[in-house]
């Protein structure tokens, strides 16, 4: 396949960041965007000359002139919109987590089979420059045997839309999961996950979660290697970070504490800060400068853009390997499967802290899937 991706965006709030991408990409031709008020999709679509605007989500799958979509709806409408964008023959591209419920994962994956179109789900910390340069390490042989992995994202979600209003910390863990999991080189089998502390009642109530601060232990699937993931959203204290650690039986990589305190590398007992290189060079020279900067100016930049630092430069990352499983025919690298078990292993984790830190198997996705 030679010619360029049709691509819509659904959702301008974040999904606004990649309209720029899409434009830029050799690979891809964005046609559409799509957001359910009228004013702020025009005023979005007039900025950056997008040629077709809907506010109806169905009428815009109706269109032969979209290959593919670029999902960021709120986080109870991504199976939804998965599903009904996949079933109407277009490939997909869906911000985390996948879905919310282990069934929704099931029918994702069950409609990415039927329809044979491609699915990635668009998680930001696996293409963030801190994760490609330990990847690099991994590879290179640096850190050695991986012995321990932790990841960890703590945030206060205090002000943003109300569905995030008392969310279960586990219920969006895929920042802190997918890291990980990529390092180790494989998916989770299972979860034991303990809640801590309390949130008020007015939160509590909202999804039944009454916890602050959400702590598991990963086994993963044919792997001697063991994880632990670490979440909160609300009314715990502390500056926001998305964070991994590598434990390596020669060397380990530590997350800065702090911002702007520096990532360090332990070799033995000797620490000394890692300097992280941005990795444009990996991507076409059109949407190179993107690893640095977003769309916004400086009045109107997005809050996760803001509170992540770009997401580590990883957005035209993210967009190039969606285009590319495309035109390549191949999986992506974040495909159903994958997306599912990192997504499930929030959803089970939670299970496990509201049913007093019982062991929930992961389902195995592919094998289901036949």
């Amino acid at each position: 396949m030679t010619q360029r991706v049709r691509m819509a965006i659904a959702g301008l709030g974040f999904g606004a960041e990649f309209i720029p991408i899409y434009q830029a990409h050799p690979d891809a031709e964005l046609v559409a965007v799509c957001q359910r008020a009228e004013a702020p999709l025009n005023e979005i679509a007039d900025r950056f000359g997008v040629p077709s605007r809907f506010t109806d989500y169905d009428a815009m799958l109706r269109d032969p002139e979209i290959d593919a979509v670029h999902i960021n709806t709120p986080i109870p409408n991504h199976a939804e919109h998965t599903v009904s964008a996949l079933r109407a023959g277009k490939h997909v591209a869906c911000t985390v987590p996948m879905a919310t419920t282990l069934d929704e994962c099931r029918a994702i994956v069950a409609a990415v089979r039927e329809s044979g179109k491609k699915y990635m789900m668009m998680e930001t910390v696996v293409y963030s420059r801190e994760f490609l340069h330990v990847l690099d390490l991994l590879e290179n042989g640096t850190l050695g045997r991986i012995q321990f992995l932790r990841g960890a994202h703590y945030q206060e979600m205090a002000g943003w839309p109300g569905y995030w209003e008392g969310l279960p910390p586990m219920h969006y863990a895929t920042h802190a999961v997918s890291p990980v999991l990529s390092l180790a080189g494989a998916l989770a089998e299972s979860v034991v996950c303990i809640g801590s502390g309390r949130i008020s009642p007015d939160l509590a109530g909202k999804y039944g979660s009454p916890f602050a601060v959400e702590s598991a232990l990963l086994t993963l699937r044919d792997s001697p290697v063991g994880a632990e993931i670490a979440r909160f959203l609300f009314e715990t204290a502390r500056e926001y970070v998305e964070s991994f650690t590598v434990f390596g039986d020669r060397a380990s990589f530590e997350w800065e504490q702090t911002q702007g305190s520096g990532h360090v590398l332990h070799t033995g007992e000797i620490p000394k800060t890692v300097e992280i290189p941005d990795f444009a060079h990996r991507l076409p020279p059109e949407v190179a400068p993107f690893t640095t900067r977003g769309v916004y100016d400086d009045d109107h930049e997005h809050l996760s853009f803001i509170q992540g630092s770009g997401h580590g430069g990883s957005h035209p990352h993210l967009a190039h390997e969606f285009l590319r499983s495309i035109l390549e025919d191949r999986p992506s690298s974040i495909d159903e499967v994958t997306a599912a078990n990192w997504t499930s292993v929030g959803i089970c984790a939670h299970a496990s802290a509201m049913h007093g830190g019982a062991r929930v198997e992961i389902p195995d996705y592919a094998r289901e899937a036949g």
